[in-house]
Protein backbone atom coordinates (compact mmCIF):
# COMPACT_ATOMS: atom_id res chain seq x y z
CA UNK A 1 0.00 0.00 0.00
CA UNK A 2 1.56 3.08 -0.68
CA UNK A 3 2.03 6.41 1.28
CA UNK A 4 -0.94 8.58 -0.72
CA UNK A 5 -3.50 5.47 -0.06
CA UNK A 6 -2.41 5.50 3.72
CA UNK A 7 -2.60 9.41 4.33
CA UNK A 8 -6.06 9.71 2.11
CA UNK A 9 -9.58 10.48 3.91
CA UNK A 10 -11.29 7.33 4.28
CA UNK A 11 -15.06 7.85 3.38
CA UNK A 12 -17.74 7.59 5.97
CA UNK A 13 -21.55 6.81 5.39
CA UNK A 14 -24.19 9.68 6.66
CA UNK A 15 -25.56 6.91 8.82
CA UNK A 16 -22.00 6.15 11.02
CA UNK A 17 -21.52 9.75 11.00
CA UNK A 18 -25.49 10.63 12.09
CA UNK A 19 -24.65 7.63 14.79
CA UNK A 20 -21.08 9.02 15.82
CA UNK A 21 -22.71 12.85 16.59
CA UNK A 22 -25.81 11.78 18.07
CA UNK A 23 -23.71 9.79 20.91
CA UNK A 24 -21.41 13.13 20.97
CA UNK A 25 -24.48 15.08 21.42
CA UNK A 26 -25.83 12.99 23.80
CA UNK A 27 -23.31 12.81 25.69
CA UNK A 28 -22.82 16.80 25.69
CA UNK A 29 -25.93 17.17 27.02
CA UNK A 30 -25.87 14.78 29.96
CA UNK A 31 -22.76 17.15 31.19
CA UNK A 32 -25.48 20.38 30.18
CA UNK A 33 -27.47 21.04 34.08
CA UNK A 34 -31.80 21.32 32.59
CA UNK A 35 -32.95 24.81 32.30
CA UNK A 36 -34.65 26.60 35.68
CA UNK A 37 -37.75 25.78 36.73
CA UNK A 38 -38.13 22.10 35.39
CA UNK A 39 -38.49 18.80 36.82
CA UNK A 40 -38.42 15.68 35.17
CA UNK A 41 -40.89 14.24 37.89
CA UNK A 42 -42.58 17.43 38.82
CA UNK A 43 -45.90 17.16 40.87
CA UNK A 44 -48.67 19.47 41.77
CA UNK A 45 -47.43 22.01 44.48
CA UNK A 46 -49.08 21.66 48.17
CA UNK A 47 -47.97 23.24 51.15
CA UNK A 48 -49.06 22.31 54.45
CA UNK A 49 -49.15 26.31 55.84
CA UNK A 50 -51.47 27.65 58.01
CA UNK A 51 -54.94 28.42 56.83
CA UNK A 52 -56.19 32.08 57.33
CA UNK A 53 -59.61 31.63 59.10
CA UNK A 54 -62.55 32.16 56.15
CA UNK A 55 -65.25 34.71 56.95
CA UNK A 56 -67.77 33.17 54.63
CA UNK A 57 -69.67 31.33 56.88
CA UNK A 58 -70.18 33.88 59.55
CA UNK A 59 -70.57 36.85 56.66
CA UNK A 60 -73.64 33.99 55.11
CA UNK A 61 -75.07 33.92 58.80
CA UNK A 62 -75.49 37.92 59.67
CA UNK A 63 -76.03 39.28 56.45
CA UNK A 64 -79.70 38.95 56.69
CA UNK A 65 -79.89 40.92 60.02
CA UNK A 66 -77.69 43.78 58.53
CA UNK A 67 -80.03 46.45 56.68
CA UNK A 68 -79.36 49.61 54.83
CA UNK A 69 -81.22 52.97 56.78
CA UNK A 70 -82.43 55.41 54.32
CA UNK A 71 -83.40 58.87 55.94
CA UNK A 72 -85.49 61.72 54.67
CA UNK A 73 -85.12 64.98 56.21
CA UNK A 74 -87.80 68.16 54.93
CA UNK A 75 -86.11 71.55 55.38
CA UNK A 76 -86.10 74.95 53.53
CA UNK A 77 -84.12 74.76 49.67
CA UNK A 78 -83.54 77.83 47.71
CA UNK A 79 -85.10 77.58 44.69
CA UNK A 80 -81.72 77.95 43.14
CA UNK A 81 -80.19 74.44 44.46
CA UNK A 82 -77.11 73.24 43.11
CA UNK A 83 -76.72 70.50 40.56
CA UNK A 84 -75.47 67.37 41.16
CA UNK A 85 -72.00 68.35 39.81
CA UNK A 86 -72.12 71.80 41.72
CA UNK A 87 -72.88 69.41 44.96
CA UNK A 88 -69.92 67.08 44.34
CA UNK A 89 -67.86 70.14 43.86
CA UNK A 90 -68.69 72.28 47.09
CA UNK A 91 -68.80 68.55 49.10
CA UNK A 92 -65.13 68.01 47.73
CA UNK A 93 -63.51 71.69 47.94
CA UNK A 94 -65.83 73.94 49.85
CA UNK A 95 -67.08 71.22 52.94
CA UNK A 96 -66.05 72.89 56.65
CA UNK A 97 -65.24 69.56 57.63
CA UNK A 98 -63.05 68.34 55.08
CA UNK A 99 -59.85 68.94 57.45
CA UNK A 100 -61.65 67.53 60.47
CA UNK A 101 -59.88 63.88 61.07
CA UNK A 102 -62.72 62.36 62.81
CA UNK A 103 -66.55 62.96 61.49
CA UNK A 104 -69.56 61.01 60.99
CA UNK A 105 -70.83 61.23 57.26
CA UNK A 106 -74.33 62.53 58.12
CA UNK A 107 -73.26 65.45 59.99
CA UNK A 108 -71.34 66.51 56.80
CA UNK A 109 -74.49 66.44 54.64
CA UNK A 110 -76.63 68.02 57.17
CA UNK A 111 -74.14 71.03 57.11
CA UNK A 112 -74.11 71.01 53.74
CA UNK A 113 -77.45 71.34 52.90
CA UNK A 114 -78.45 74.46 55.14
CA UNK A 115 -76.17 76.49 52.94
CA UNK A 116 -78.08 76.07 50.58
CA UNK A 117 -81.76 77.46 52.71
CA UNK A 118 -81.53 80.55 51.53
CA UNK A 119 -83.95 82.64 49.10
CA UNK A 120 -84.36 82.95 45.53
CA UNK A 121 -84.25 86.29 43.82
CA UNK A 122 -87.70 87.20 45.05
CA UNK A 123 -86.93 86.14 48.68
CA UNK A 124 -89.29 82.42 47.81
CA UNK A 125 -88.12 79.08 49.74
CA UNK A 126 -88.82 76.02 48.98
CA UNK A 127 -89.24 72.72 50.41
CA UNK A 128 -86.43 69.96 49.17
CA UNK A 129 -85.58 66.52 50.81
CA UNK A 130 -82.40 65.82 51.92
CA UNK A 131 -81.87 61.85 51.61
CA UNK A 132 -79.23 60.32 53.76
CA UNK A 133 -78.04 56.72 54.16
CA UNK A 134 -76.24 54.59 56.80
CA UNK A 135 -76.55 51.09 58.22
CA UNK A 136 -78.13 48.99 60.82
CA UNK A 137 -78.73 45.55 62.06
CA UNK A 138 -81.93 43.78 63.97
CA UNK A 139 -81.60 42.69 67.65
CA UNK A 140 -84.60 41.46 67.52
CA UNK A 141 -87.02 39.04 65.82
CA UNK A 142 -90.11 41.62 65.66
CA UNK A 143 -88.04 44.24 64.44
CA UNK A 144 -86.03 46.21 66.67
CA UNK A 145 -83.17 47.86 64.41
CA UNK A 146 -79.90 49.74 66.10
CA UNK A 147 -78.32 52.61 64.15
CA UNK A 148 -75.97 55.58 64.81
CA UNK A 149 -78.20 58.39 66.42
CA UNK A 150 -76.31 60.81 63.80
CA UNK A 151 -77.56 58.31 60.98
CA UNK A 152 -81.32 59.32 62.05
CA UNK A 153 -80.97 63.14 63.42
CA UNK A 154 -83.55 65.56 62.14
CA UNK A 155 -85.37 62.86 59.68
CA UNK A 156 -88.76 62.87 59.10
CA UNK A 157 -88.88 59.25 57.06
CA UNK A 158 -87.24 56.36 57.48
CA UNK A 159 -86.94 53.23 55.01
CA UNK A 160 -85.12 50.00 56.09
CA UNK A 161 -83.84 48.40 52.64
CA UNK A 162 -82.93 44.41 53.86
CA UNK A 163 -80.14 41.84 52.45
CA UNK A 164 -82.79 40.79 49.37
CA UNK A 165 -83.69 43.95 48.80
CA UNK A 166 -87.28 44.41 50.21
CA UNK A 167 -88.04 48.14 51.21
CA UNK A 168 -90.09 48.72 54.90
CA UNK A 169 -91.55 51.95 56.90
CA UNK A 170 -89.57 52.45 59.79
CA UNK A 171 -90.74 54.15 63.21
CA UNK A 172 -87.93 55.75 65.42
CA UNK A 173 -88.42 54.69 68.69
CA UNK A 174 -85.26 56.43 70.54
CA UNK A 175 -81.77 58.12 70.22
CA UNK A 176 -79.40 59.19 72.41
CA UNK A 177 -76.48 62.03 71.28
CA UNK A 178 -74.17 61.35 73.85
CA UNK A 179 -73.81 57.68 72.78
CA UNK A 180 -74.47 58.37 69.53
CA UNK A 181 -77.04 55.27 69.57
CA UNK A 182 -80.64 55.01 68.15
CA UNK A 183 -83.06 52.58 67.95
CA UNK A 184 -85.77 52.12 65.15
CA UNK A 185 -88.99 49.89 65.19
CA UNK A 186 -89.88 48.03 61.74
CA UNK A 187 -93.85 46.99 62.26
CA UNK A 188 -94.48 44.56 59.44
CA UNK A 189 -95.51 41.32 61.17
CA UNK A 190 -92.95 39.22 59.99
CA UNK A 191 -90.07 37.53 62.04
CA UNK A 192 -86.83 38.63 61.09
CA UNK A 193 -82.94 37.28 61.48
CA UNK A 194 -81.37 39.33 64.04
CA UNK A 195 -77.84 39.08 66.26
CA UNK A 196 -77.20 39.46 69.68
CA UNK A 197 -74.37 41.80 71.46
CA UNK A 198 -71.02 39.72 72.92
CA UNK A 199 -71.25 39.96 76.49
CA UNK A 200 -67.25 40.18 76.43
CA UNK A 201 -64.68 42.83 75.12
CA UNK A 202 -62.74 41.19 72.10
CA UNK A 203 -58.91 41.15 72.17
CA UNK A 204 -56.77 42.81 70.47
CA UNK A 205 -55.55 41.16 67.27
CA UNK A 206 -58.51 39.21 67.10
CA UNK A 207 -60.16 38.78 63.49
CA UNK A 208 -63.59 40.94 63.21
CA UNK A 209 -65.82 41.27 59.98
CA UNK A 210 -67.76 44.71 59.08
CA UNK A 211 -70.92 44.72 57.27
CA UNK A 212 -72.37 47.68 56.29
CA UNK A 213 -73.98 50.00 53.38
CA UNK A 214 -70.71 52.31 52.35
CA UNK A 215 -71.48 55.42 49.84
CA UNK A 216 -74.93 53.65 49.44
CA UNK A 217 -73.66 50.37 47.91
CA UNK A 218 -75.82 48.39 49.96
CA UNK A 219 -74.59 44.85 51.95
CA UNK A 220 -70.90 45.25 51.34
CA UNK A 221 -68.29 43.19 53.74
CA UNK A 222 -65.15 43.91 54.62
CA UNK A 223 -62.71 41.98 57.29
CA UNK A 224 -59.14 43.14 59.71
CA UNK A 225 -58.72 43.23 63.47
CA UNK A 226 -59.28 44.96 66.37
CA UNK A 227 -56.42 47.49 66.47
CA UNK A 228 -57.10 48.55 70.04
CA UNK A 229 -59.73 49.18 72.98
CA UNK A 230 -60.33 51.88 75.07
CA UNK A 231 -59.92 54.61 72.41
CA UNK A 232 -60.98 58.38 73.23
CA UNK A 233 -61.22 60.18 69.97
CA UNK A 234 -62.77 63.35 72.15
CA UNK A 235 -65.93 63.74 70.80
CA UNK A 236 -67.93 62.94 74.56
CA UNK A 237 -67.21 62.76 78.31
CA UNK A 238 -68.09 58.94 77.61
CA UNK A 239 -65.41 58.13 74.76
CA UNK A 240 -64.45 54.73 75.19
CA UNK A 241 -64.28 52.88 71.64
CA UNK A 242 -62.94 49.91 69.91
CA UNK A 243 -60.59 50.47 67.24
CA UNK A 244 -60.36 48.21 64.31
CA UNK A 245 -58.69 48.38 60.98
CA UNK A 246 -61.38 46.65 58.85
CA UNK A 247 -62.48 49.10 56.03
CA UNK A 248 -65.02 51.31 57.29
CA UNK A 249 -66.32 54.40 54.96
CA UNK A 250 -69.48 57.23 54.99
CA UNK A 251 -72.29 54.86 54.99
CA UNK A 252 -71.11 52.08 57.43
CA UNK A 253 -72.46 54.56 59.89
CA UNK A 254 -74.53 52.15 62.38
CA UNK A 255 -73.44 49.24 61.08
CA UNK A 256 -72.32 46.20 63.11
CA UNK A 257 -68.60 44.84 63.56
CA UNK A 258 -68.73 41.23 64.23
CA UNK A 259 -66.00 38.42 65.73
CA UNK A 260 -66.03 34.56 64.26
CA UNK A 261 -69.00 33.92 66.19
CA UNK A 262 -71.26 36.36 64.85
CA UNK A 263 -71.54 38.25 67.81
CA UNK A 264 -71.95 41.77 67.52
CA UNK A 265 -68.74 43.65 69.20
CA UNK A 266 -69.13 46.77 67.97
CA UNK A 267 -71.12 49.50 66.62
CA UNK A 268 -69.29 51.59 64.03
CA UNK A 269 -69.80 55.49 64.34
CA UNK A 270 -66.45 57.10 63.49
CA UNK A 271 -63.57 57.05 60.99
CA UNK A 272 -60.02 58.75 61.39
CA UNK A 273 -59.53 60.23 57.73
CA UNK A 274 -58.20 63.53 56.39
CA UNK A 275 -59.86 62.80 53.15
CA UNK A 276 -63.24 61.38 54.28
CA UNK A 277 -62.32 57.46 52.50
CA UNK A 278 -61.47 54.91 54.61
CA UNK A 279 -57.58 54.61 55.93
CA UNK A 280 -57.76 51.78 58.11
CA UNK A 281 -58.51 53.38 61.59
CA UNK A 282 -62.47 53.04 62.44
CA UNK A 283 -63.71 53.44 65.81
CA UNK A 284 -67.04 51.22 67.18
CA UNK A 285 -69.18 51.60 69.95
CA UNK A 286 -68.42 48.68 72.34
CA UNK A 287 -71.50 46.04 72.60
CA UNK A 288 -71.15 46.23 76.53
CA UNK A 289 -72.47 50.16 76.09
CA UNK A 290 -74.53 49.85 73.24
CA UNK A 291 -76.40 46.97 74.82
CA UNK A 292 -77.33 48.81 78.01
CA UNK A 293 -77.79 52.34 75.36
CA UNK A 294 -79.97 50.32 73.46
CA UNK A 295 -82.31 48.20 76.28
CA UNK A 296 -82.72 51.72 77.83
CA UNK A 297 -83.98 53.26 74.85
CA UNK A 298 -86.37 49.94 73.59
CA UNK A 299 -87.66 50.43 77.29
CA UNK A 300 -88.03 54.03 77.81
CA UNK A 301 -87.28 55.77 74.51
CA UNK A 302 -84.59 57.22 76.36
CA UNK A 303 -81.29 56.86 78.11
CA UNK A 304 -81.50 57.95 82.30
CA UNK A 305 -78.35 58.75 83.40
CA UNK A 306 -76.84 59.39 86.76
CA UNK A 307 -75.75 63.13 87.74
CA UNK A 308 -73.55 63.97 90.49
CA UNK A 309 -72.69 67.62 89.45
CA UNK A 310 -69.11 68.24 89.57
CA UNK A 311 -66.16 69.35 87.02
CA UNK A 312 -62.91 67.00 87.04
CA UNK A 313 -59.87 67.22 86.02
CA UNK A 314 -57.42 64.18 85.57
CA UNK A 315 -54.64 64.17 88.75
CA UNK A 316 -51.23 64.78 87.75
CA UNK A 317 -48.54 63.58 89.67
CA UNK A 318 -47.71 66.97 90.50
CA UNK A 319 -50.88 67.62 91.90
CA UNK A 320 -51.06 64.33 93.93
CA UNK A 321 -47.57 65.48 95.23
CA UNK A 322 -49.08 68.98 96.28
CA UNK A 323 -51.78 67.23 98.41
CA UNK A 324 -50.49 64.26 99.87
CA UNK A 325 -51.79 61.81 97.88
CA UNK A 326 -49.82 58.83 96.97
CA UNK A 327 -50.94 57.88 93.06
CA UNK A 328 -51.60 60.15 90.36
CA UNK A 329 -55.16 58.65 89.85
CA UNK A 330 -58.68 59.75 90.83
CA UNK A 331 -60.37 62.78 89.89
CA UNK A 332 -60.39 66.25 91.39
CA UNK A 333 -62.79 68.22 91.54
CA UNK A 334 -62.87 71.61 90.05
CA UNK A 335 -66.29 72.58 91.43
CA UNK A 336 -69.23 71.27 92.40
CA UNK A 337 -72.54 72.91 90.90
CA UNK A 338 -75.26 74.97 92.41
CA UNK A 339 -77.70 72.83 93.94
CA UNK A 340 -76.72 69.35 92.34
CA UNK A 341 -76.41 66.11 94.71
CA UNK A 342 -72.30 66.96 95.08
CA UNK A 343 -73.28 70.41 96.47
CA UNK A 344 -75.76 68.99 98.67
CA UNK A 345 -73.70 66.26 99.85
CA UNK A 346 -70.58 68.33 101.28
CA UNK A 347 -68.07 67.45 97.81
CA UNK A 348 -66.09 70.76 97.61
CA UNK A 349 -63.29 72.21 94.87
CA UNK A 350 -59.94 70.19 95.88
CA UNK A 351 -61.74 66.91 97.04
CA UNK A 352 -60.43 64.08 95.34
CA UNK A 353 -62.90 61.44 94.05
CA UNK A 354 -60.59 57.82 94.55
CA UNK A 355 -63.58 55.30 94.21
CA UNK A 356 -67.07 55.13 93.63
CA UNK A 357 -69.37 52.35 95.50
CA UNK A 358 -65.60 50.77 95.65
CA UNK A 359 -64.64 50.85 92.37
CA UNK A 360 -61.38 52.62 92.12
CA UNK A 361 -61.57 55.90 89.70
CA UNK A 362 -58.39 55.98 87.42
CA UNK A 363 -59.49 59.10 86.20
CA UNK A 364 -62.43 61.90 84.60
CA UNK A 365 -63.88 59.75 82.32
CA UNK A 366 -63.85 56.10 84.06
CA UNK A 367 -66.09 58.65 87.09
CA UNK A 368 -67.94 60.20 84.03
CA UNK A 369 -68.56 56.64 82.94
CA UNK A 370 -69.31 55.17 86.55
CA UNK A 371 -71.69 57.61 87.51
CA UNK A 372 -73.70 57.54 84.33
CA UNK A 373 -73.91 53.58 84.41
CA UNK A 374 -75.94 54.20 87.73
CA UNK A 375 -79.74 55.17 87.74
CA UNK A 376 -80.80 58.56 88.95
CA UNK A 377 -82.27 58.78 92.44
CA UNK A 378 -79.45 55.72 93.18
CA UNK A 379 -77.52 56.12 96.68
CA UNK A 380 -73.78 56.06 95.91
CA UNK A 381 -70.74 56.09 98.26
CA UNK A 382 -67.91 58.24 96.56
CA UNK A 383 -64.30 57.73 98.47
CA UNK A 384 -63.00 61.08 98.85
CA UNK A 385 -59.30 62.17 99.47
CA UNK A 386 -59.74 65.66 101.43
CA UNK A 387 -57.33 67.04 103.87
CA UNK A 388 -54.71 64.57 103.67
CA UNK A 389 -56.94 61.69 104.67
CA UNK A 390 -59.45 59.54 103.14
CA UNK A 391 -63.17 59.98 103.74
CA UNK A 392 -66.38 58.50 102.48
CA UNK A 393 -69.59 60.52 101.18
CA UNK A 394 -72.88 58.93 100.58
CA UNK A 395 -75.45 61.09 98.09
CA UNK A 396 -78.10 60.40 96.38
CA UNK A 397 -77.59 61.09 92.41
CA UNK A 398 -79.82 63.18 90.48
CA UNK A 399 -80.83 63.03 86.82
CA UNK A 400 -78.20 64.35 84.12
CA UNK A 401 -79.97 67.48 83.10
CA UNK A 402 -78.42 69.73 79.58
CA UNK A 403 -75.09 71.26 80.17
CA UNK A 404 -75.01 74.84 80.58
CA UNK A 405 -71.36 76.94 80.79
CA UNK A 406 -71.55 80.16 82.62
CA UNK A 407 -69.42 82.87 81.59
CA UNK A 408 -67.17 85.68 83.93
CA UNK A 409 -66.96 89.54 83.38
CA UNK A 410 -63.59 90.40 84.55
CA UNK A 411 -62.39 94.47 85.51
CA UNK A 412 -58.82 95.43 86.33
CA UNK A 413 -58.45 96.16 90.43
CA UNK A 414 -54.97 95.98 92.43
CA UNK A 415 -52.24 94.70 90.90
CA UNK A 416 -49.40 92.28 92.49
CA UNK A 417 -46.45 90.72 91.21
CA UNK A 418 -45.42 86.80 91.48
CA UNK A 419 -42.40 86.89 89.27
CA UNK A 420 -40.42 83.72 90.39
CA UNK A 421 -43.41 81.72 88.49
CA UNK A 422 -43.97 84.18 86.25
CA UNK A 423 -47.06 85.50 87.43
CA UNK A 424 -48.55 89.04 87.33
CA UNK A 425 -52.12 89.75 89.37
CA UNK A 426 -54.34 91.90 90.07
CA UNK A 427 -58.41 91.80 92.48
CA UNK A 428 -61.24 90.50 90.14
CA UNK A 429 -64.48 92.56 90.07
CA UNK A 430 -66.37 91.08 92.41
CA UNK A 431 -63.86 90.26 94.98
CA UNK A 432 -64.51 86.19 94.12
CA UNK A 433 -60.89 85.22 92.95
CA UNK A 434 -57.56 86.88 91.95
CA UNK A 435 -56.91 87.97 87.93
CA UNK A 436 -54.02 86.50 86.13
CA UNK A 437 -53.13 90.17 83.84
CA UNK A 438 -50.24 88.48 82.45
CA UNK A 439 -48.07 85.44 82.16
CA UNK A 440 -44.21 85.59 81.95
CA UNK A 441 -43.38 83.54 78.84
CA UNK A 442 -41.54 80.22 79.35
CA UNK A 443 -41.65 80.99 83.15
CA UNK A 444 -43.32 77.92 85.26
CA UNK A 445 -46.65 79.04 85.07
CA UNK A 446 -46.97 79.37 81.71
CA UNK A 447 -45.11 76.00 80.84
CA UNK A 448 -48.50 75.01 83.22
CA UNK A 449 -51.15 76.85 80.98
CA UNK A 450 -51.81 79.69 82.78
CA UNK A 451 -52.90 82.31 80.47
CA UNK A 452 -54.14 86.30 81.09
CA UNK A 453 -57.36 86.16 81.93
CA UNK A 454 -57.78 83.36 84.15
CA UNK A 455 -59.24 83.44 87.62
CA UNK A 456 -56.86 81.89 90.54
CA UNK A 457 -60.24 81.05 92.94
CA UNK A 458 -58.17 78.65 95.98
CA UNK A 459 -54.63 77.93 96.35
CA UNK A 460 -54.34 74.21 98.06
CA UNK A 461 -57.89 74.91 99.43
CA UNK A 462 -57.65 77.93 100.37
CA UNK A 463 -60.15 80.66 98.70
CA UNK A 464 -58.26 83.81 97.74
CA UNK A 465 -59.75 87.19 96.53
CA UNK A 466 -56.69 89.38 97.10
CA UNK A 467 -53.45 89.51 95.24
CA UNK A 468 -51.40 89.33 98.82
CA UNK A 469 -53.42 86.33 99.93
CA UNK A 470 -51.89 84.62 97.23
CA UNK A 471 -48.43 85.51 98.15
CA UNK A 472 -49.13 84.63 101.77
CA UNK A 473 -50.35 81.17 100.80
CA UNK A 474 -47.44 80.88 98.64
CA UNK A 475 -45.07 81.68 101.34
CA UNK A 476 -46.54 78.91 103.76
CA UNK A 477 -46.40 76.33 101.13
CA UNK A 478 -42.65 76.97 100.77
CA UNK A 479 -41.99 76.76 104.57
CA UNK A 480 -43.94 73.44 104.34
CA UNK A 481 -41.03 72.80 101.83
CA UNK A 482 -43.80 71.60 99.35
CA UNK A 483 -42.54 71.42 95.73
CA UNK A 484 -45.71 72.74 94.01
CA UNK A 485 -48.84 74.75 94.97
CA UNK A 486 -52.59 73.77 93.72
CA UNK A 487 -53.52 76.61 91.82
CA UNK A 488 -57.78 76.09 91.22
CA UNK A 489 -58.02 78.13 88.19
CA UNK A 490 -61.61 79.55 86.55
CA UNK A 491 -61.74 80.05 82.69
CA UNK A 492 -65.02 80.76 80.80
CA UNK A 493 -66.93 79.95 83.34
CA UNK A 494 -64.84 76.29 83.74
CA UNK A 495 -63.12 75.19 86.28
CA UNK A 496 -59.61 73.30 86.69
CA UNK A 497 -56.73 72.39 88.86
CA UNK A 498 -53.43 73.42 88.19
CA UNK A 499 -50.01 72.24 90.56
CA UNK A 500 -47.46 75.29 89.47
CA UNK A 501 -43.61 74.28 90.80
CA UNK A 502 -42.54 76.78 93.73
CA UNK A 503 -39.15 75.21 92.58
CA UNK A 504 -36.75 74.99 89.61
CA UNK A 505 -35.93 72.17 88.17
Amino acid sequence: MTIKKLLAPKKISRIALAGVLGVSLLSAAALIPPPLGTNANAQPVTLNTPQMPGFADVVEAVSPAVVSVRVKADMEMAADFPSHREFRFDRRFMDKYGNMPYFRDDERRGERSKRYSRPDHRGNKSQRSAISQGSGFFVSDDGYIVTNNHVIAKGSEFTVILNDGTELSATLVGGDKRSDLAVLKVDSGQKFTYVEFDDKNPRIGEWVVAVGNPFGLGGTVTAGIVSANGRQIKTNKYDDFIQIDAAVNKGNSGGPTFNLSGKVVGVNTAIFSPTGGNVGIAFAIPAATASEIVDDLISNGKVMRGWLGVQIQPVTSEIAESIGLDDAKGAIVAGAQDASPAKNAGIKPGDVITAVNGTKIKGPRALAKEISNINPDSEVIISLWRDGASKDVTVKLGKLPDEASQGRNNTPRALKSLARIGLELRQSPDGGGVEVIDVVPDSRADKRGIRAGDIIVTINGEEVSDPNQVLEIIRQVRELKRNAALFQIERNGESRFVAIPLRRG
